[in-house]
């Protein structure tokens, strides 16, 4: 089939994978989403503790001099802690007093399996995972992952690993936990929504292939899922693009149900696809001062006129899924169907130290362009609906609530 769709010359050219640049992302279990979440690089953390923080203060000095004379070990194979480690375990406390879920402090050991972890250089078990609520909340497991076909559903909320009880811990603590030797079963106990009791899933660890992008005609109407948003969306979503100018359809269905994020330059090249030069993709508030920037359409042109599109969400949807719909939906482009996306407005800098360690640390927040906090309020659907529980009778195939309504509204959008 030829290509019809002809783009503008001289579009902004991609970003290179090897440059730094920002993203927003939710904690990830792949760490595939290519430096979900944060910018890297070194820097340094603005100072934002209030100035009259004691850090060496003189409780701090009874409560060290009372564990020096009183501790006994409870079994004789422990060790007191170094210096360093004692200071690395205070710098964690003193980061985690900021209740902030995705700014974390990482010792040297941490930090290389941090660094590790966002090469993807790992065996995982294809999960997104992230804090919500002071619990640790499945995202979505991906398509055809161990995870998904062991059972993992969007919004489970995993209470151990291997035994271990999750309170009290971070994102990235689970991680470490659940990642490690390729076909090494690890046990995860989750708790799925609406169940009163928790359920064991024993999963084996496997190297991860992450989909991309996958498209499909259904009832007259084109519809592009999008699994993420790593370096190479861009380019295969443009090429999906083509293919639904090629068919000469009318309506498109972008689905991001289950799309934890990636790129906030990905985000904003889709985007550019349906606003107008100029027009603001997503605004960014940062530093102490609340310094807006404002991301904008480069408008890239060749889709036709007149075609109706709407955007499916769901919990699972963050990040630079949530900048997408939330653009297209306050310009008017798109209506959105499902459910309430998970809410995940915030870029992190990662921050690395001489001695090995590093600090992920929280510098902006996102609002889409009619000022609604992604981080506070998510992207809400103008057509609520449920994942189906049931099959009607008599359906053939997989029965799918969601598209099907999305297809009702784009066929309906005048």
């Amino acid at each position: 089939m030829s290509i019809t769709l002809k783009f503008t010359p001289g579009l902004p050219k991609y970003f290179s994978k090897r440059a730094v640049v920002k993203s927003v992302g939710i904690g990830t279990f792949i760490f595939a989403l290519f430096a979900v979440g944060f910018l890297l690089g070194n820097a340094t953390a603005t100072k934002t503790y209030a100035e009259d923080v004691q850090l060496d203060s003189e409780l701090l000095s009874k409560v060290r001099d009372t564990v020096a004379e009183k501790f006994i070990f409870w079994k004789s194979s422990s060790t007191l802690p170094t210096a360093k480690e004692m200071e690395y375990g205070m710098i964690s406390g003193m980061v985690a007093s900021y209740k902030d879920p995705y700014t974390v402090f990482f010792p040297p050991k941490e930090a290389k399996n941090f660094a590790e972890n966002v090469k993807g250089s790992f065996a995982g078990v294809g999960m997104n995972v992230g804090m919500k609520d002071g619990n640790i909340v499945v995202i979505a497991p991906l398509k055809d992952s161990p995870a998904m076909k062991a059972g993992i559903k969007a919004g489970d909320i995993i209470t151990a690993v291997d035994g271990k009880n999750m309170l009290g811990m971070q994102s990235d603590e689970a991680v470490s936990l659940i990642r490690g030797e390729l076909d090494v079963p690890v046990k995860i106990t989750v708790l799925h929504q609406g169940d009163k009791a928790v359920t064991d899933i024993t999963i084996i660890r496997k190297e991860i292939k992450i989909p991309t992008l996958d498209t499909e005609q259904k009832d007259g109407v084109f519809v592009i899922r999008l699994y993420n948003f790593s370096a190479e969306s861009p380019d295969l979503f443009k090429t999906a693009l083509i293919e639904f100018v090629n068919s000469k359809l009318r309506y498109l269905v972008i689905d991001l149900r289950g799309n934890p994020g990636g790129y906030l330059e990905a985000s904003i090249n889709m985007s550019s696809y349906f606003l107008k030069e100029g027009q603001v993709v997503v605004s960014e508030k940062k530093g102490k001062n609340q310094d807006v920037v404002n991301h904008r359409s480069t408008g890239i042109t060749g889709l036709p006129f007149g075609i109706k599109v709407v955007v499916m969400v769901d919990g699972g949807s963050a990040s630079a899924s949530e900048i997408l719909a939330g653009a297209l939906k306050d310009h008017g482009i798109a209506k959105v169907v499902g459910v309430k996306s998970f809410g995940k407005g915030s870029v992190q800098e990662l921050v690395n130290f001489e001695d090995g360690s590093s600090l992920k640390v929280t510098v902006a927040k996102w609002y889409t362009p009619s000022g609604v906090n992604i981080s506070e309020h998510g992207i809400v659907p103008d057509f609520e609906v449920a994942v189906a529980t049931t099959t009607p009778k008599g359906y053939k195939g997989t029965y799918d609530a969601q598209l099907l309504k999305a297809i009702q509204v784009v066929r309906s959008v005048k």
